[in-house]
């Protein structure tokens, strides 16, 4: 059944408040349930403190473990406390006689959260006394403090957000409904006239004298329509000055247009047709005609010439003096026809660059796949010792781990040129991010005898994404302990910040890198040695990664060889 335009408003609006109706409910319930959770807490806090206050201040003993369960024990809403050291052992435990035999608590998600965050919480079940609990975990100086609430129905009913609002928001949602309905009335009797007038116009029907429209946009639409059709008459003037906006853009275009008639006469040309036309041929000339007799437009006159009628387009491309020209021809149903001369040399540079990227995609690929192929033939084909065995089993899973890398190292270099809208941004805390990428490479850093330091403020945050931020200070690690050298130094420095940009350094007092290198080394798979990417498994990509993540945040990158030795990197990031 089709349904009539006030039908498909009505539904249309119904359903667009209706989702916004559900969102304000879930999003109110959600700060609600939220606030009540936070004011919770707090009361947990309270009692925290309270019981480190009191061993504070009597000291934490086998004496005064009797004395923190009463002060537990005077606690409302039957709290549970427990008292844990800095390795995760249990000292004390309001509900447990021996809270020495019970398994290490470091792992409990409110102790890890507190450990990072000086306190945290989490709602499970104890697996002590197998009751589910909302935990509230402190961390001081020597000893964690947590208080438990039993999680039961008394508690769920604190935390359950009121219904008034919802009945609230209903109403309302009623109201509008009435008041949209009132509107699709209006809208339909605009509507209404306006096909009305649709089906004169179609039917060759002289328009009323006195046609009228109501005040709105509809009529305003019904109004000028009528305009239009009275003023029929100017339809050849308008038509007329449309031809001339058409030739002013021919005139302005980039490329060059020439319009011939099937005699091969010039009907328009603009001024890049003349400018390209003379370019590419052997002798000047400024009658367009002579291009029947140009050796280079060969192609379009036999194409001309030699065509079907279903064949009106044609195009090919010629080289020269450096430059990559597209001439395309196209015939028009009165066999005129136009040919367009454009100069597609960049675009062609682009094209070879894409292609020399591809070539060097393939060579990369290659030696991993290669080894990987062949220690696998050798592990299925012959029959080895196992030590032997394990040792190309090793080097194919190597080789493997590299070809991951590579693959994934490629996959965000083209994301984040071709489709960097799809990184979302997010404000990002830099110091914590340095800390979390130091304690994944301590290994690392350690075998090569590197100190690791770095200078930014704890409140310093950018709003940018996080995986190109790491991956900036990631790749500059990498790049340092692959290359660099042992025993020596790291160094990240906030060093200035202003309204717009923070700006960092980054240097290793390691080798360097010769000075003729030092403008390459951000290029996609370029190596200062040939032979140093296959012993240390990298991609060549770690650093054109890096200024291409430098760039998405807005921000510049420059590299030199310090004075006291190694690289020294300088970049920008937009707050």
């Amino acid at each position: 059944m089709k349904l009539s335009y006030k039908q498909q408003l009505f539904t249309y609006f119904f359903i667009i408040f209706a989702l916004f109706t559900v969102g304000i409910i879930i999003v109110e319930q959600h700060e609600e349930v939220k606030q009540r959770t936070e004011s919770l807490e707090s009361r947990l806090d309270s009692y925290a403190e309270m019981i480190y206050a009191y061993i504070n201040k009597h000291q934490l003993n086998d004496s005064s473990m009797l004395q923190i369960h009463d002060l537990a024990a005077a606690m409302p809403m039957d709290i549970r406390a427990t008292i844990i050291d800095n390795d995760g052992n249990v000292i004390f435990d309001k509900d447990i006689s021996n809270p020495s035999a019970l398994e290490n608590h470091l792992s409990r998600p409110e102790i890890m959260s507190a450990l990072y965050q000086e306190k945290g919480s989490d709602i499970r079940m104890s697996a002590s006394t197998k009751q589910e609990y909302l935990y509230y975990a402190k961390h001081y100086k020597d000893y964690y403090v947590r208080v438990a609430l039993p999680y039961n129905i008394e508690t769920q009913s604190l935390l359950k957000a009121d219904n008034m609002f919802i009945y609230i928001v209903l109403i309302l949602f009623v109201v509008v409904l009435l008041l949209l309905n009132y509107v699709a009335d209006r809208f339909t009797t605009s509507i209404s006239q306006l096909k009305d007038l649709a089906i004169k116009i179609k039917e060759g029907k002289p328009l009323p004298e006195n046609i009228t429209f109501p005040h709105d946009e509809l009529g305003d639409i019904g109004n000028q329509l009528v305009a239009l059709l009275k003023q029929k008459d100017k339809s050849q003037s308008q038509l007329e000055m449309e031809k001339e906006k058409l030739i002013q853009h021919f005139h302005f275009a980039h490329e060059g247009i020439c319009i011939f008639n099937q005699d091969f006469k010039k009907i328009y040309a603009n001024t890049n047709f003349f400018q390209y036309f003379n370019f590419i041929t052997d002798e000047p000339a400024f009658d367009l005609e002579a291009i029947v007799k140009e050796e280079i437009f060969r192609p379009v006159i036999e194409f001309i010439n030699n065509r079907t009628d279903d064949e009106i387009y044609h195009t090919y491309q010629i080289n020269k003096s450096g430059k990559t020209f597209s001439i395309q021809t196209v015939v028009f149903e009165d066999d005129n026809f136009e040919i367009t001369i454009k100069d597609i040399s960049k675009a062609e540079k682009n094209r070879l660059l894409k292609q020399e990227m591809t070539s060097n995609i393939a060579h990369e690929l290659r030696t991993p796949v290669t080894s990987l192929r062949a220690y696998l033939e050798t592990l299925t084909s012959q029959e080895l010792p196992v030590e032997k065995k394990e040792l190309f089993i090793d080097r194919a899973y190597q080789q493997s781990v590299r070809l991951s890398n590579l693959i994934e190292d490629i996959t965000l270099i083209s994301k984040i040129e071709e489709t960097s809208n799809q990184f979302q941004l997010e404000k990002i805390y830099v110091a914590q991010l340095i800390e979390e990428l130091r304690i994944n490479l301590t290994d690392k850093l350690e075998q090569n005898d590197i100190q690791f330091n770095y200078k930014v403020r704890d409140d310093l945050a950018i709003k940018g994404n996080y995986t190109l931020l790491y991956s900036i200070f990631r790749n500059l690690i990498d790049n340092t302990i692959s290359y660099a050298g042992k025993h020596i130094e790291i160094n990240i420095n906030n060093y200035m910040e202003d309204e717009t940009y923070v700006y960092f350094s980054y240097y290793d007092t390691g080798c360097g890198v010769d000075e003729q290198y030092l403008p390459r080394l951000f290029e996609r798979f370029y190596r200062v040695n040939e032979g140093r990417t296959r012993d240390t498994g990298g991609s060549g990509l770690g650093l054109s990664i890096v200024k291409n993540a430098v760039l998405f945040h807005k921000g510049k990158i420059q590299v030199k060889n310090r004075k006291g030795g190694g690289l020294e990197f300088f970049f920008t990031l937009r707050k």
